[in-house]
């Protein structure tokens, strides 16, 4: 029964945080241009009720290709790197 526990905790604990990483990105998406801002919130289901998406499926939304979507996740995802470090400074 504390493996079960433990599992559970560690379930608990990781949802937790995935909870506050993409509250920190939900706050910093005016640092993004717009097709930027499209990317990230497709591809971690930042919209209300949003599921996480694939680069083929937004790059399907989109009308691009899917190296297009990783290039502008890549770029959008350092600016908010950025951003996060800058904040802690």
């Amino acid at each position: 029964m504390i493996d079960i526990l433990g599992s559970d905790a560690d379930e608990v604990a990781d949802k937790v945080q995935l909870k506050i990483e993409k509250s920190k990105i939900y706050k910093n998406l005016d640092i993004l241009d717009e097709r930027e801002r499209e990317v990230v919130v497709g591809r971690f289901g930042l919209e209300t009720g949003g599921e996480e998406r694939t680069q083929r499926e937004i790059a399907k939304e989109l009308g691009i290709s899917r190296s297009y979507v990783s290039r502008i996740e890549k770029r959008a995802l350092m600016k908010l790197y950025h951003e996060f470090y800058k904040a802690k400074r």
